[in-house]
């Protein structure tokens, strides 16, 4: 049997970067891990975000924008934060129990600016910029184990 860890991705507004790292985790490991995503506030899932996502076959149309309060008195295993404090104010902070913490820093792709092709390009290099980094994490948890 295998153990489910808890997995939490926190963001400014639970948008495009959490909501992002959360359906690439689950897509990485479903077995092994047990995801959610929260913001400091909910501003709704990216329409660029669930783009990007279902050009590499994974599907968060359905995802909901949290905040992180909903999280209150919950464990989890690891939270990472995928927000840049120096863009956009600062990241959340999960005040529940957290076995570990993570501070990944991704930029926000929800303030690209251009052509629809230019933004899309920006969700597409944060996209592949978090799925690079849950790659790592996953070889690292399994050398762990």
């Amino acid at each position: 049997m295998v153990n489910t860890k808890r997995v939490l991705f926190l963001c400014v507004g639970n948008s495009c970067r959490s909501q992002m790292a959360e359906g690439l985790l689950r897509n990485l490991d479903p077995e092994k891990f047990d995801v959610h995503s929260a913001g400091y506030m909910a501003s709704g899932v990216n329409t660029y975000a669930v783009k990007v996502m279902a050009e590499i076959g994974i599907d968060i149309s359905s995802h909901r924008s949290k905040v992180v309060d909903e999280y209150a008195g919950q464990s989890f295993d690891c939270v990472m934060t995928v927000c840049d404090e120096s863009q956009h104010g600062p990241c959340p902070v999960f005040v529940g129990e957290a076995g570990r913490q993570f501070h990944w820093p991704f930029d926000d792709p929800a303030y690209a600016t251009g052509s629809e092709a230019e933004v899309l390009g920006v969700f597409r290099r944060v996209r592949d910029e978090i799925r690079a980094r849950l790659e790592r994490f996953l070889e690292q948890e399994k050398a762990g184990e």
